[in-house]
């Protein structure tokens, strides 16, 4: 497989397009040592990215949360975007968008000296988790838990949360399993390493209350789109073992979509009819 550092292409910026083999750093950039970088992953439609609005308006939060501030309006980003997408001949993609401090007069904790970048490519990318998208996907449980808002800015998109992330992922995945579900510090189950969790029983929808984790553009979507359907959706508190008890499971997230789970550890789910039409009236709307 190519590695995303040798392809043909070109990557915008700070303001301008490079060719995709030149968009580099200096090793001694600050966001590579002390994780000051905040970023976006998004999807496009036929052509037009999903609440892309939302998702630069989202990158400017999340830097703000990390105490510095991107150089570029989010109306300059999202003429920025559009130039990638163009650039780059897609109109099915994915879309990163990537601001960090970069390498300046300070190279220690503090930064405040330093410059910060932007940066957005575009690439072709499937189904996030494979077949698990009609089949189900199969999760393990991590060892590590979703902190503590007094710990950690957990509303931020910010690289240095998904340090567990991949460990966990790498985990699970070296057990057979396509990601790990993370509970929270005070033990109630969290979200998956890139997406939200759903879980349904009797008809009705429960998923965990985001108030130590990303609260999805792609959760609040599904949320929007079940209230229209008239189903009732539960935004909650919910115990590991509460989990036998459910009939169905999905995440959801701009690469995952939605995608249904068969399994979580020890705990077994139909992919059933709800599941099912929710992922199909999700895609009718991203591609609306």
């Amino acid at each position: 497989m190519v590695g995303y550092d040798d392809r043909d292409g070109k990557i915008w910026m700070d303001g301008k397009m490079v060719d995709w083999r030149d968009a580099n750093v200096h090793i001694l950039t600050h966001a590579m040592h002390y994780a000051s970088s905040v970023f976006e992953g998004e999807r496009a439609y036929n052509g037009k990215i999903f609440k892309s609005r939302q998702h630069s308006e989202r990158l400017h939060y999340s830097a703000g949360e990390l105490d510095f501030e991107i150089p570029f309006s989010v109306d300059e980003i999202e003429t920025a975007k559009a130039l990638v997408l163009k650039e780059a001949g897609l109109t099915d993609a994915y879309v990163r968008a990537i601001a960090w401090r970069g390498a300046g007069p300070d190279m220690g904790v503090a930064s405040a000296r330093n410059p910060v970048h932007l940066a957005i490519a575009a690439w072709e990318w499937g189904a996030y988790y494979g077949d698990a998208k009609m089949k189900g996907a199969k999760l393990d449980i991590s060892k590590w838990k979703r902190p503590s808002p007094e710990t950690i800015p957990v509303h931020a998109k910010a690289a240095g949360l998904y340090m567990i992330c991949t460990t966990s992922k790498h985990a699970a995945e070296a057990k057979g399993c396509s990601d790990a579900l993370f509970m929270d510090y005070r033990g109630y189950v969290a979200e998956a390493t890139g997406a939200n969790i759903f879980f349904v029983k009797d008809g009705e929808v429960h998923t965990p209350l985001a108030d130590c984790f990303l609260n999805g553009l792609t959760r609040q979507t599904v949320i929007g789109l079940l209230k229209d359907k008239g189903i009732a959706v539960h935004e909650r508190h919910i115990m590991p073992d509460e989990m036998e008890g459910f009939e169905q499971c999905w995440l959801t997230g701009t690469a995952a979509e939605v995608t249904p789970v068969g399994q979580i550890g020890d705990y077994h789910f139909e992919v059933g009819a709800l599941t099912r039409d929710i992922a199909e009236t999700y895609e009718k709307l991203v591609r609306s």
